[in-house]
C-alpha cells in the first residue's frame, strides 16, 4: 500500500510539473506576442499562404481559439487563404468589397481612383464613356492595381460590359458581332476566345456578359442583344461562351437573371414588367441560365425587372425570392451574384440607391453594381455599413458575400 501511495504521489507531481511548465511557456509566448517591436503581418499576406493542411502544435491544442477564429467562415471548399483573409478584414473593408462601381472620366484624374485609395472597393466597371483606346484602358486598369498595392488593399476587379458588336464598352475590340447576328454557338465561342486574348493583357479580368436572355419579337427591348428566341439554342450559346471565357481565364457574369427577354421595356429606361409566371420562366428563360451554371459560370447578373414572384412590385435584384430561393436554392448557383446597375431608372423610380443597396444585400446579392454619381455610391456604402453594424444585415450574410467575391478573385488570379 505504501509503495502504491508513493507511485501515485510521484505521478501527480509529474502531471503538475507538466501543467506548470506549459503554463509558463504560454505566458512567455503571450509576453513576446505583445511586444511593440514584434513584426506585424501585412493584411494581404494570407492571400499568399499555401492552402494545404497545417499541423497543429501541442500548445495550439491547449490555447482555445479566439472569437474571431470561431466566427471565421468555414464553408466546405473555401481555400484557407480566403477564409483567413475574410477573418482579418475589418468590417469597413468587407463592406467595400461588395461594391462594383462605374465612373465618369477617361483618365487617371477620375474620382473613382480617389475612391479606390480611400475604400477597399470590390471593383470598377469601365464603360464606353470611359474608353478611348487599348493603351488608355491599360492605363486605367494599371492605376487601379497600383493603388491596391500601395494602399495594401485587396486587388479590385476591373470589369467591362462587352456583349458584342455595338454593345461593347471597347468598340474596337472583340467580340465583334452582336449576339443577334451570330450564326451559331461555335462562332460565339470563337469570338469569346478572341476577346479573352485581347482583354486580359489590358488588365481586364471580368465581363458583365454574355446576355443569355431568351429573345422574342424583333421589336422587343432586348431583341438586338439576344441570341435566339429558342431556349435550347440560347442554352447552347450560353454554355459555349461561358466555357470559352473560363478557358481564357476571363470572369464572366451571365445576365439578366431570371430572364429579361420578354420585358415591357429596357430597365435602363424605367420599371419593366416580365409578365411570365414562375412555371413559364422555368420552361423558357431559366433554361439558358441553368446551362450556364452547369457549365461553370462564375457570375450571374441579377435583373432589375419586375416579376410575378413578387407581384411585380420588387425588382429581381432586390428580391430574396429571386436571388436566394430561385438562383441559389432551385438552380444551385454558388458563384458571385451581381446586381444590375442600381442607378438605373428601374430602381430609382421606386426608391433611393442607398435603400436599394441594403435591400439587395439582404436579399442575397454579393456585389452591388452602381454606375454613379459618386455621391450616391458613397451614400450606398454608408447605408450598407450602418445596416451591418446595426444587425439589419447579419454579419454572416456579409461574410458569405465576401467569401464568394474573394474566392472568385482567387480563381481568376487577382489574389493567391
Amino acid at each position: 500500500m505504501a509503495d502504491r501511495l508513493r507511485i501515485r504521489g510521484s505521478y501527480e507531481q509529474s502531471v503538475a510539473a507538466i501543467v506548470l511548465g506549459a503554463g509558463a511557456l504560454i505566458a512567455v509566448l503571450v509576453l513576446l506576442g505583445g511586444r511593440e517591436d514584434a513584426p506585424k503581418k501585412p493584411l494581404l499576406e494570407a492571400s499568399s499562404q499555401p492552402t494545404g493542411e497545417r499541423r497543429t502544435s501541442f500548445l495550439a491544442k491547449l490555447i482555445p481559439p479566439s472569437k474571431e477564429e470561431i466566427d471565421a467562415p468555414k464553408e466546405p471548399g473555401v481555400p484557407r487563404s480566403v477564409s483567413e483573409l475574410v477573418r482579418r478584414l475589418p468590417v469597413e473593408q468587407k463592406v467595400a468589397q461588395l461594391f462594383l462601381l462605374g465612373f465618369r472620366g477617361d483618365d487617371l484624374d477620375a474620382a473613382v481612383f480617389r475612391q479606390l485609395r480611400r475604400l477597399d472597393l470590390g471593383g470598377i466597371v469601365i464603360g464606353p464613356e470611359n474608353y478611348t483606346d487599348p493603351q488608355q484602358a491599360t492605363s486605367l486598369a494599371g492605376e487601379a492595381a497600383a493603388i491596391a498595392r500601395n494602399e495594401k488593399h485587396v486587388p479590385p476587379w476591373v470589369m467591362a460590359v462587352q456583349e458584342g458588336g455595338p454593345f461593347n464598352a471597347f468598340f474596337d475590340l472583340p467580340p465583334a458581332t452582336a449576339a443577334s447576328r451570330l450564326p451559331d454557338a461555335p462562332q460565339a465561342a470563337r469570338e469569346a476566345r478572341q476577346a479573352g486574348r485581347a482583354l486580359r493583357p489590358l488588365g481586364i479580368r471580368g465581363l458583365l456578359a454574355p446576355v443569355v436572355d431568351v429573345g422574342i419579337a424583333q421589336e422587343a427591348a432586348l431583341a438586338p442583344r439576344t441570341f435566339s428566341d429558342d431556349p435550347e439554342r440560347v442554352a447552347a450559346y450560353a454554355e459555349a461562351v461561358v466555357g470559352a471565357y473560363r478557358r481564357a481565364k476571363l470572369f464572366s457574369a451571365v445576365k439578366h437573371f431570371p430572364g429579361l427577354g420578354s420585358a415591357s421595356q429596357s430597365t435602363e429606361e424605367g420599371p419593366a414588367n416580365v409578365g411570365l409566371s414562375l412555371e413559364e420562366l422555368a420552361k423558357r428563360d431559366l433554361v439558358p441560365f441553368r446551362a450556364a451554371i452547369e457549365g461553370g459560370a462564375p457570375g450571374v447578373v441579377l435583373s432589375n425587372g419586375l416579376y410575378a414572384t413578387d407581384d411585380f412590385v420588387v425588382p429581381g435584384s432586390l428580391s430574396r425570392k429571386v436571388t436566394t430561393d430561385l438562383l441559389r436554392g432551385r438552380l444551385g448557383f454558388e458563384g458571385i451574384a451581381i446586381t444590375d446597375d442600381l442607378a438605373d431608372p428601374s430602381i430609382t423610380a421606386l426608391g433611393s440607391v442607398p435603400d436599394a443597396a441594403v435591400r439587395a444585400v439582404k436579399a442575397g446579392a454579393d456585389m452591388l453594381q452602381i454606375s454613379g454619381p459618386a455621391g450616391d455610391q458613397q451614400a450606398a456604402y454608408v447605408a450598407v455599413l450602418r445596416a451591418v453594424r446595426s444587425g439589419e444585415v447579419p454579419r454572416r450574410r456579409l461574410d458569405e458575400a465576401v467569401v464568394r467575391i474573394l474566392s472568385g478573385k482567387r480563381d481568376y488570379g487577382l489574389i493567391r
